[in-house]
């Protein structure tokens, strides 16, 4: 099993020590386990930064591959917070400032606001604030590409209070689709769902199919782990995901190249 989408202390909302976390993979026998710690430059809600101490971070990702290279393959990643305007020239930066393995691309803020709080949802109607998110994901993919996979694609329907009908949407959707997978990116089955209130995955059925029926190949699996008792959690539901959606692989990556792992 590989997990994909992993925090540490490192990241402002986690508080489990890097070897803690890597410890806890290595005791469910996955075969690689990648750290993606938040940077998310600029935050759009002031009562977080999601900074990243670089130094220290790549430090500890060199010494853990090293000390754990006998147990398990410790993935050097990063979730990297997409903005348009000068934050995206920062995870630019971020990006090509260290040798990663594996990097996320991740909206956590659209049109200036945390997809996370209620402000960004009150006084439009559900379709337009869809319409927005994912006009506002488009750009920032048409002008960002130092990323292997989207993160939580369909972040927004966590928060949501009303998910629109699909038709409200799709179409923006399916163009997201039709450039990432032109521009040879993935997306992540990230397995946080059940976590959440509104119990629809991320991505769902649906939005997987569309990728493979579009001609996408590249998923990854990832638990979003925030401590301990998520790690490697939800993986084997998502190959049954995977599986039917008409794909025989898991991809993992190392040094940004992708492989392809049959699932058993």
């Amino acid at each position: 099993m590989y997990d994909y989408h992993t925090h540490t202390n490192f990241s402002e909302d986690c508080f489990v020590p890097m070897e803690h976390m890597i410890d806890r993979a290595v005791s469910l026998g996955l075969t690689a386990y990648a750290i993606t710690d938040h940077y998310d430059p600029d935050y759009c809600n002031h009562d977080y930064t999601f900074s990243l101490d670089f130094p220290s971070y790549h430090e500890a990702l060199l010494s853990a591959q090293h000390k754990y290279k006998s147990s398990i393959r410790v993935v050097k990643g990063i979730e990297l917070g997409i903005q348009l305007g000068e934050p995206m020239q920062k995870c630019r930066d971020a990006a090509l400032g260290f040798p990663y393995d594996f990097i996320i691309g991740s909206i956590h803020c659209a049109e200036g606001q945390d997809v996370y709080m209620h402000d960004y949802y009150e006084g439009r109607s559900p379709e337009d604030v869809y319409r927005g998110f994912y006009a506002y994901m488009l750009e920032c993919f048409k002008q960002f590409k130092d990323y292997d996979v989207i993160g939580h694609f369909n972040i927004i329907d966590r928060y949501a209070p009303v998910v629109p009908d699909d038709s409200a949407y799709m179409d923006i959707v399916k163009e997201i689709m039709q450039l990432i997978i032109n521009d040879g990116k993935g997306i992540e089955i990230n397995t946080s769902s059940d976590r959440h209130a509104s119990g629809r995955r991320t991505p769902t059925k649906e939005l997987l199919q569309m990728y493979v029926d579009l001609g996408g190949e590249t998923v990854t699996t990832g638990s979003d782990a925030h401590d301990l008792e998520i790690v490697g959690r939800g993986l084997s539901e998502a190959h049954d995901m995977i599986i039917a959606a008409g794909l025989k692989y898991v991809a993992v990556f190392k040094d940004r190249k992708v492989s392809y792992i049959k699932i058993a």
